[in-house]
């Protein structure tokens, strides 16, 4: 993959990364059934949303570079809305387990959207 996109999905760490915007970061997804399904059994990463459209889809077999769209496995919303779920488990956990009492910290978030 030759262009960094907005988004980067790599398959076998099961994880999905942020690249721009609020809260940037990289979020583990320990969802089996998510990752399983037969439409993602040979792609080896995606980078959403790059400057070179046709290098957005990495195979694992020989397959060249393709764009998400012509990748045909549906809408990416599907790996953003996993990750905004992934992000606020983080946020809630770090919130959680702040000593500071909640006048200090604020309220604890109940909602995420990328």
């Amino acid at each position: 993959m030759a262009s960094l996109g907005t988004w980067t999905v790599v398959f076998n760490d099961k994880i999905i990364i942020k690249q721009t915007g609020d809260d940037a970061g990289a979020e583990i997804i320990n969802d089996d059934t998510f990752w399983n399904q037969s439409k993602y059994s040979n792609i080896w990463a995606i980078q959403y949303q790059t400057s070179v459209i046709s290098n957005e889809v990495e195979y694992r077999n020989e397959n060249p570079n393709s764009s998400f769209v012509d990748a045909n496995i549906g809408s990416f919303q599907d790996f953003i809305d996993k990750w905004d779920a992934a992000h606020l488990a983080s946020l809630q956990f770090k919130w959680d387990n702040d000593p500071r009492p909640e006048s200090e910290k604020g309220p604890r978030p109940t909602s995420y959207s990328s």
